[in-house]
């Protein structure tokens, strides 16, 4: 079965989205506020108080540096990049902000927004993810489930014409769509219980530790990580809770270790002196061969 026909030439449109905002013949008009609604094509779903009160303050000192990209909807404008921006400004009091408006398709629109948002530093992980997700579905023509499996299936075969297409695509995000895929696409099948922490920012090689534990243990690593615990004291953690309690626990620990030439390669001359003294008093019918 041949695949399908890739989507619009993103190359081009990542060229044409970075130059939109930059060129200064690019006209710029003033819109109030209320005139504009969120996109519909809005790739971020969370955005931090915290966040928004910094980049307020900074709306106050200097302004809104960069204009919004928006499109007529009527008889208002869609943001299509920069709502972030816009909702610090009516926090930071301003009535109007800097604008260009442009005539786009929803798919146009949707790229853009992605791209746009995609080239900041402060989305979170599962944003990040679902956003990438969205524009390889884009680029490959596809739907978002469709999209996930076939990227998956195209790190095992040979680059053709979507790797290529992928590959330009992702080419101004700062990662390839190959470690895209092997390193990020898993997190959108862990526990929402990490879902939710990612999305408040617990960071993805904090949350690769918890994901490791027992689901009954994850709330409480969680805690403690966006407590200021760090990776080594979060498995240290997960050494603790999986102490064996009983005697038959402990024999089957003792089992994995000795037949474990990872763990036996790693005891210093004292430890395996302790342990040929103590394999010395190992009772005779354990110490048989079978």
């Amino acid at each position: 079965m041949s695949p399908k026909r890739t989507g619009p030439n993103l190359g081009g449109l990542l060229g044409a989205s970075a130059a939109l905002l930059a060129s200064p013949d690019v006209p710029i008009r003033t819109l109030p506020v209320l005139s504009l609604t969120p996109g519909q094509c809005q790739p971020r779903r969370t955005f931090p108080a915290h966040g928004l009160d910094s980049l307020a303050a900074s709306i106050r000192e200097h302004g809104v540096l960069q204009p919004l990209l928006v499109r007529p909807a009527g008889t208002t404008y869609e943001i299509v990049a920069g709502e972030r921006r816009w909702r610090a400004a009516q926090i930071a009091g301003l009535t109007a902000v800097p604008v260009v408006v442009r005539t786009l398709s929803d798919q146009e629109a949707r790229i853009m927004a992605l791209i746009e948002n995609l080239q900041r530093e402060n989305l979170n992980v599962i944003d990040e993810v679902d956003a990438k997700l969205e524009l390889a579905a884009a680029t490959l023509n596809l739907e978002r489930n469709e999209a996930r499996s076939r990227l998956i299936r195209l790190t095992k075969e040979e680059a053709g014409e979507e790797a290529a297409a992928l590959a330009a695509a992702f080419a101004p995000l700062g990662e390839s769509w190959l470690s895209f895929t092997k390193n990020k696409l898993r997190v959108l099948g862990w526990p929402e219980v990490v879902l939710n922490a990612l999305r408040r920012g617990l960071p993805l090689t904090v949350a690769s530790v918890v994901v490791a534990a027992p689901s009954a243990h994850m709330q409480r690593l969680i805690d403690l990580a966006e407590a200021g615990a760090s990776r080594t004291d979060l498995r240290q953690e997960i050494e603790r809770l999986a102490e064996p309690t009983s005697r038959s626990d402990l024999a089957a620990v003792a089992a994995r270790r000795l037949a474990s030439r990872r763990f036996l390669g790693t005891l210093d001359e004292h430890q395996r002196r302790e342990m040929e003294r103590w394999l010395a008093k190992m009772p005779t019918f354990l110490r048989e061969k079978e």
